[in-house]
């Protein structure tokens, strides 16, 4: 399924409240904050020309978010960003004096941090980040997810110290669930999904994500023409698209928003012309995209700026992951979980299709730029679909061959 903006809000310029979210001090303000995270580092942006050739465009790019402060997805800049403003923002108050991020690991902090529990629902990503961002400042967690969590993941957030408290139902019941209990108890729940009343802090999960996207454009030598990236509940794909927007202006990129067919609350939000929730039916194998109902943050952003929705099917997402790690000619391998890939999804599917390529101007001239949004969160369902571990696609770039 494909259809392109007809929005009314379509072109306008973002709301004063995002535009400020995902503006240039903001994201200088994020970059700063990581300069205090003890193992930050640029994650690769991995340029893939084999493919390019393959699919008639004159380059692909992919920012590889699976190597991010060790957590695995891109996730990890936005829940842990949010929870450390939080803890600043209230030492601040309790302390009647600017807190600067520098004193983050300082008695004065930490004695604050230590009497806040943070709460958030995941299907795995989130939590980690939010986890570990309670664990960097001393403070508590506790995170909800839901029945489709597996094990593995429940068992990696639950390694920072986590409460994990397990909900019945998708993940929508487990945001409400995490929202209900977060109210009773006086937690601060720090959500990557907005709703009506609840909008500041999912804005700072989103502009966490801006670093993503201010190293991949100092790393180009040209900026792209055509951007698409994956959806669940928005978040990223409205932080790309927003802030491309700002940076841009009206030579921004043409930008694609990629949904799972099996939970496509962004693609029937776009056709309905308002937010939507879609019926819960099969599972997706595209776990953290598994979301039915939309952020409203997020939609705000997108009906402005992005250009085009569209769906991919289960056998894409997976035939993607296994195409980055048995890549064409000198492309090197990158291990995609069965999230990370869905953008190329989107892409390759554009291309194949006439009519679709045609309405985004897709041709030999065009700039894709795509994000690897998780590596292998979950191990063990990544080598039962691609058929090596983790481990043995990463040894290819070392070896030239597989392990």
């Amino acid at each position: 399924m494909f259809l392109q903006n007809t929005h009314a809000d379509y072109r306008q310029p973002l709301d004063p409240r995002d535009a400020e979210i995902l503006g240039m001090e903001a994201a200088d303000a994020v970059e700063r904050h990581l300069a205090f995270r003890e193992n930050h580092a640029e994650t690769p942006l991995v340029n893939l020309p084999a493919l390019a050739a393959e699919l008639g465009v004159a380059s692909i790019h992919i920012k590889d978010e699976g190597h991010r402060l060790g957590l695995g997805s891109f996730k990890a800049l936005g829940g842990a960003y949010a929870v450390i403003r939080l803890v600043l923002e209230e030492a601040a108050r309790r302390l009647g004096r600017a807190v600067d991020v520098s004193e983050l690991h300082s008695s004065d902090v930490r004695e604050v941090a230590e009497t806040m529990t943070v709460a958030c629902a995941t299907d795995g990503n989130h939590g980690r980040s939010v986890a570990q961002g309670a664990q960097l400042v001393g403070a508590r967690a506790a995170i909800f997810v839901h029945a489709g969590v597996s094990d593995e993941r429940v068992a990696t957030i639950a390694r920072f110290g986590a409460e994990m408290i397990r909900v019945d139902g998708t993940y929508d019941d487990s945001v409400r669930e995490a929202a209900r209990i977060a109210a009773e108890k006086g937690w601060t729940i720090v959500s990557d999904t907005s709703w009506p009343g609840y909008e500041r802090i999912p804005g700072l999960v989103m502009q966490g994500y801006t670093t993503l996207v201010r190293e991949a454009l100092r790393a180009m030598q040209q900026p792209p023409t055509h951007v698409f990236i994956q959806a669940g509940v928005g978040g990223i794909a409205a932080t790309v698209a927003g802030h491309m927007a700002i940076a841009f202006g009206d030579e921004r990129p043409t930008f694609t928003v990629v949904d799972p067919a099996r939970a496509a609350c962004l693609f029937e939000t776009a056709r309905a012309g308002h937010p939507v929730t879609v019926a819960h039916g099969e599972p997706t194998v595209m776990a953290m995209l598994e979301c039915y109902e939309p952020s409203l943050v997020a939609w705000r952003i997108l009906s402005r700026v992005a250009d085009a929705f569209m769906t991919v099917d289960e056998d894409e997402a997976i035939a993607v992951m296994r195409r980055l790690a048995d890549p064409a000619g000198n492309d090197p391998a990158i291990v995609a979980g069965e999230s990370g890939g869905v953008g190329l999804a989107g892409l390759i599917r554009a291309v194949g299709n006439p009519e679709i390529k045609q309405a985004l101007s897709l041709d030999r001239q065009s700039r894709i730029f795509l994000v690897n949004t998780e590596g292998a969160t979950d191990p063990g369902k990544y080598e039962e679909i691609v058929g090596l571990s983790p481990a043995a696609v990463a040894r290819k770039n070392k070896t030239g061959a597989s392990a």
